[in-house]
């Protein structure tokens, strides 16, 4: 519990206004994209590296827990306050401070968000590739923090792949610098890696360096209509193994398809039972060319057809359908249980299959879409809380997801990270000596254990009450 004093310490160091207390901020800042709610006792909004490390040392001093937060978009709860504590808003450290066209360079804060730095490079002919579903307003710090993905990871990889070097505040308050601004570096460990995807656990984030590729010259993006979403799976492995490499290949079921046609309505095909949006990016020739191949491989593969956007316009159209599902499935049911698995690619079929025969036998309409360009679906069960029967049918069938997604050589998330929601399954994945190496690395960079915690590790009886959080009946 914090006292007094130490409100009025965390106030001397970023101001009273940038300090708040109220009940309407805590109850904002306790909430996530999984719609949990923790509330965290105070709430501050830093500016700068030196506001955030003298905070990790007074958290040191007193101590009190810290909860690192961009804009609370994660799928897992890596931002929730789960034992209270500060809440470290960096939305107000969003600055683009250089980018460097010679080099392909960009240096940025945390708190910027991931669609505005996008616009900002291309307008300056460059490209940063990342493009996960919440661009519009996810930030840089949270994607880093997450190593959030995208559509575009087929052929551009992941967060992880474009940090060069971090600036971050260790859990001992301790300023450390990593990584490079060059093309080549191998000195020393690489720190930058391992605090990418560390969920705010070991550090925060206090600047980011990014590395840029030139801007395609030319994209072409489809829509391929099948009859069963099976044809549509098979038509993914056919074009990986064609040798074609789309910037992005995602796939939408029949469910996600009506759900999102009666939330927008733009015309997708509601009676299609899967559909494929492909993205061929490159040289204007090669594009063309490449396009023209995966149509006809699509309709050769029993597409009933192909349809090719005409203009910026209508690529960004399908672009906004499949960023819509999420939200366009609570039409469904008012509550949403959503994985994000990722598989072999080879092997797509066979989980697509074994979902369909969980939702079958636990009487649960399961439906999938994502990135089946590298394996990586999205899960979602659409339920009603108020229903203790379903409830308890939908936990069952996540634990039997996650063993079939194991028992084919996949892995318990692609991109939306542990946080919370994962970690009761994490000892499915990781054995118990990974996880102490782990453990013994948490407690290197962050010895009083102040840092998000809750986060990844937890005892047996933390475990049995996020488990009881996370399937709580709704009354």
């Amino acid at each position: 519990m914090l006292v007094r004093e130490t409100i009025r310490k965390l106030s001397a160091i970023v101001g009273r206004e940038r300090c708040r207390t109220d009940r309407e901020d805590l109850i904002c800042y306790g909430y996530d994209a999984t719609d949990l709610h923790y509330s965290p006792e105070a709430v501050v909004f830093a500016e700068d590296v030196k506001e955030i490390a003298a905070i990790v040392r007074l958290a040191n001093e007193t101590p009190f827990y810290l909860i690192p937060r961009g804009a609370g978009s994660g799928m897992s709860g890596g931002s929730l306050p789960v034992r209270g504590g500060v809440v470290v808003a960096l939305s107000q450290m969003n600055g683009i401070l250089s980018i460097d066209t010679e080099n392909l360079v960009a240096v940025v804060e945390p708190g910027v968000v991931t669609g505005h730095l996008q616009a900002e490079v291309a307008n300056l002919g460059l490209f940063y590739p990342p493009d996960p579903a919440s661009l519009g307003f996810c930030t840089i710090g949270g994607n880093v923090a997450e190593c959030a993905g995208g559509a575009r990871a087929l052929k551009y990889g992941v967060t992880k792949d474009y940090v060069l070097g971090l600036e971050a505040v260790l859990g001992t308050g301790e300023l450390v610098r990593t990584g490079v601004q060059t093309a080549k570096g191998v000195v020393g460990y690489d720190l930058t890696k391992l605090l990418v995807g560390s969920e705010g656990t070991l550090a925060i984030i206090t600047k980011v360096v990014l590395k840029l590729l030139p801007q395609p010259e030319s994209r072409r993006t489809l829509m391929a209509v099948f009859e069963q979403l099976g044809e549509a799976i098979t038509a993914v492995t056919r074009i990986i193994g064609s040798g074609l490499l789309p910037c992005a290949l995602e796939f939408m079921d029949q469910r996600s398809i009506r759900c999102v046609e009666d939330y927008l309505n733009i015309g997708l095909p509601r009676g299609a039972g899967g559909l494929l949006l492909i993205e061929v990016d490159g040289v204007t020739e090669g594009v063309t060319r490449h396009a023209e191949e995966i149509r006809e491989l699509c309709l050769r593969e029993r597409a009933q057809r192909v349809d090719t956007a005409g203009s910026e316009a209508e690529a960004d159209e399908l672009w906004q359908a499949r960023r819509a599902v999420s939200p366009a499935l609570f039409r469904l049911n008012p509550d949403k249980v959503s994985e994000d698995i990722t598989v072999p690619r080879n092997r797509i079929p066979d989980i697509v299959a074994t979902l369909e025969e969980i939702g079958q036998r636990q009487r649960l309409g399961i439906l999938c879409f994502g990135h089946a360009g590298d394996g990586n679906i999205h899960v979602n069960i659409m339920i009603d809380r108020s229903d203790s029967d379903e409830v308890a049918r939908t936990k069952q069938a996540v634990k039997e997801i996650f063993e079939a997604t194991l028992e084919l050589g996949g892995t318990l998330s692609g991109e939306h990270g542990i946080g919370i929601t994962k970690t009761p399954y994490l000892g499915m994945e990781i054995d118990e000596i990974g996880l102490d190496a782990m453990r013994r690395i948490k407690t290197a960079l962050d010895p009083k254990g102040i840092l998000n915690p809750g986060k990844i590790f937890l005892d047996s009886n933390e475990r049995a009450a996020v488990m009881g959080k996370l399937w709580k009946t709704r009354r």
